[in-house]
């Protein structure tokens, strides 16, 4: 059993057990449970229930494993040439793992 889950933004494919990787969630510590309840699709050993856009009464319960975590480095260098111009930026998105406990449909 699956279900396809919107969080922070972005779609995931949710299964009992996975670890997944979420945009930073503020306010969540370590060990804490968190419900999502945008569920898109949701396949019961091959029934499947497309919501639209929801599916109603389902739900995905997560464990927060580690509520802050840095992802890679990311350069971002412009460059005009010949015009002596150069600018390099960079950052590291923050992340949240999540580990999936239970999908309820």
């Amino acid at each position: 059993m699956y279900a396809i889950v919107e969080i922070q933004g972005q779609q995931f494919k949710a299964e009992e057990g996975k670890k997944l990787f979420v945009h930073h969630i503020k306010d969540v510590e370590a060990g804490k449970t968190v419900e999502f309840d945008k569920v898109l699709l949701v396949d019961a050993d091959g029934a499947v229930k497309v919501g639209a856009p929801t599916v109603e009464g389902a739900k995905v319960v997560v464990e927060v494993v580690n509520p802050l975590v840095k992802g890679e480095k990311v350069i971002v260098f412009k460059m005009k040439r010949r015009k002596d111009s150069r600018k390099k930026n960079g950052h590291r998105e923050q992340f949240t793992q999540v580990e999936v406990k239970q999908v309820i449909a």
